[in-house]
């Protein structure tokens, strides 16, 4: 699935595509960020932008190098990446938001919340990657066939591997060794806003372990999991995904963001 065309932003010197729902105007509800992971695009979290749109806003990119966007002339850090979000976001007058990210894209997520607290009030890490403990290329790509033979439907790996040819191999190797080295164990205690880690249960990258880690060691986690599903948890599980979300979101508001940690 995909949304309708977007329109092109730049920033900082990079350009890709926004997809925008319900924008709001000043002074009103905050919105929904949806940030993709490595190689892939827009595409596989659609289904949850429309879905959350039904009551929010909801911004979703296409990143610089991904998703037929122009490839940058060098490598993008994850810092470089949460930058062109925040300026781009600040462009579009948005001024507080709950940022979603899934795989690297939680990466992007943890950065983001780092560098503009006063824009990101919670942040969810979906399929969160990298497990120090599991720091390696070859077991990631093992992982990822594994999850692809028997964990996602033929549907899912449609979009994800279309996605993978799009981006190109040069480009996704050059991204590869960003991802691997970022410190996502370390970045997250650094998280004042709350954080709700989600998997779905049957997702070989992000174990539940690792999960349980994260959401332990933000200063005000929680961990949620969809029972059944796998790494793309918000492409196969789309409802039950928001409305964990939106259920954590409202107790988060609350001062309470340890009571997100439903099960499905």
């Amino acid at each position: 699935m995909r949304l309708d065309e977007g329109v092109a932003v730049t920033a900082n010197g990079l350009t890709g595509r926004l997809y925008s729902s319900n924008a709001p105007s000043a002074g009103s509800r905050q919105a929904y960020v949806l940030l993709h992971g490595i190689g892939v695009s827009h595409r596989y979290l659609a289904r949850l932008h429309l879905e959350l749109a039904k009551s929010a806003a909801v911004y979703s990119f296409d990143l610089p190098g991904f998703g037929g966007t122009p490839r940058p002339g060098h490598q993008v850090t994850v810092g470089g990446y949460a930058a062109f979000v925040a300026a781009v976001l600040s462009q579009r007058g948005v001024e507080s938001c709950i940022v979603v990210g899934h795989s690297m894209g939680v990466q992007f997520a943890v950065e983001l919340a780092l560098q503009a607290p006063g824009l990101v009030t919670r942040t969810v890490l979906m399929g969160p990657v990298v497990d120090p403990a599991r720091r390696s290329a070859a077991w990631h790509a093992l992982a990822l066939t594994r999850d692809a033979l028997f964990s996602e439907p033929p549907s899912t790996n449609a979009v994800v591997f279309s996605d993978y040819f799009r981006a190109g191999f040069r480009w996704y190797m050059t991204e590869l060794p960003v991802m691997m080295e970022y410190p996502l164990d370390v970045r997250v205690r650094g998280v004042a806003q709350p954080v709700l880690v989600l998997r779905g249960g049957r997702d070989p990258i992000a174990r539940r372990p690792w999960c349980q880690f994260l959401a332990a060691n933000a200063p005000d986690g929680a961990f949620a999991e969809v029972h059944g599903c796998g790494h793309v948890v918000q492409e196969t599980a789309t409802e039950d995904v928001a409305r964990i979300i939106r259920g954590w979101s409202g107790t988060a508001a609350e001062g309470s963001a340890a009571a997100g940690g439903a099960v499905t």
